[in-house]
């Protein structure tokens, strides 16, 4: 890149296979080099040229690029009877790729491994990922998946309020309905950045991501054991891009990227949080704070007074034993103030 810089008002050939503006180089140079400068003639993408094997309908399949990136990002897309191209980085990634859906119920998966496309040493092998066995790969490749899952498959509903059983939890956690009602509070738009202040399980800045390839989130834990916890949870979910902040609020807030929405989940009562929070976000920025204890509902209240929003209580019941019958019996009411900054 920076030999193609330093080469400015002089004619430059950079080659590249496939489509550069379809996760290619294309998209790397444009940030550096202005559009004017630059005269493009795009080739198939190894997309393009892996779905025209294999028979398949972009606009029906899932891409995902691998190349350079971790091979948690195909978590989200495993979905029984989802067809998925995934671009690998290497010759090992087929094999990181069969060992991850079998790790998590996903071995009977039909895999194609599309080699060299397009050249003299194109090779097309069809592999279960359980018993994947391929050797001697081309490092130029491509992993066709029909997904098949077992009855034990970690598949990651496409709905927010994901199951609670799914995350790893010391208990702090904003279960599953409120934390349906706390996304759609949080209302994501693409390519917004959220930070979740007292992160807990990550569960919020989780969801958020799994929302839109785009959104952003950084948790922000002050307990080195959570933090730890979230990061294993975040590369369980396919989010291994959740940054963690060890520290408390608002210390901790000081130096990061400006957000677009705010969640605070734990430690709002605490002096200065709420505050920090609030001068944090820029106009037209959007806040959520839910609380279940006095204390806390007392920052709330204060802050609908003297700033308005909405207020709003969430209590929920389930149904549970009650020696041989059942009967409702209510969680923690929990009580939430969304706003949004003028």
């Amino acid at each position: 890149m920076q030999f193609v810089e330093s080469r400015r008002g002089e004619k430059v050939v950079v080659l590249a296979s496939g489509d550069p503006f379809f996760y290619g180089v294309g998209v790397t140079l444009s940030r550096r080099i202005p559009r004017a400068e630059m005269h493009v003639i795009p080739a198939p993408s190894s997309f393009s040229l892996a779905a025209s094997r294999l028979g398949w309908g972009l606009q029906e399949v899932e891409t995902v690029s691998l190349h350079g990136r971790p091979v948690d990002l195909v978590r989200p897309h495993l979905q029984p009877g989802q067809r998925i191209i995934a671009l690998t980085s290497d010759e090992k990634g087929p094999a990181e790729l069969a060992a991850l859906l079998t790790a998590t119920g996903f071995g009977d998966t039909d895999m194609v491994v599309l080699e060299a496309l397009g050249g003299p040493q194109e090779r097309v092998t069809h592999q279960i990922a359980r018993s994947f066995s391929m050797t001697g790969i081309n490092s130029l490749n491509v992993c066709a998946l029909l997904v098949k899952a077992s009855e034990k498959a970690r598949i990651i509903p496409l709905a927010n309020g994901l199951d609670d059983a799914l995350f790893e939890t010391d208990g702090q956690l904003t279960k599953r309905g409120v934390r349906a009602v706390t996304l759609s509070a949080l209302a994501p738009r693409a390519g917004e950045l959220l930070w979740d202040i007292g992160g807990g399980s990550g569960s919020i800045g989780i969801e958020w991501m799994l929302c839109h390839p785009s959104l952003k989130a950084i948790a922000i834990e002050g307990v080195p054991e959570r933090a730890a916890r979230i990061r294993r949870t975040a590369i369980a979910f396919g989010a291994p891009g959740l940054p963690v902040v060890e520290g408390m609020a608002p210390a901790a807030l000081e130096g990061l990227p400006v957000p677009d929405v705010i969640f605070i989940g734990g430690g709002g009562s605490e002096p200065g949080v709420m505050d920090a929070a609030i001068e944090a976000l820029p106009s037209g920025g959007r806040l959520a704070a839910n609380g279940v204890t006095l204390e806390m509902e007392r920052v709330l209240l204060d802050c609908f007074q003297r700033l308005g929003g909405s207020l709003t209580r969430i209590d929920i019941q389930r149904a549970s034993p009650v020696g041989h019958m059942h009967g409702w019996r209510a969680a923690m009411p929990v009580t939430q103030w969304s706003w949004v900054k003028e």
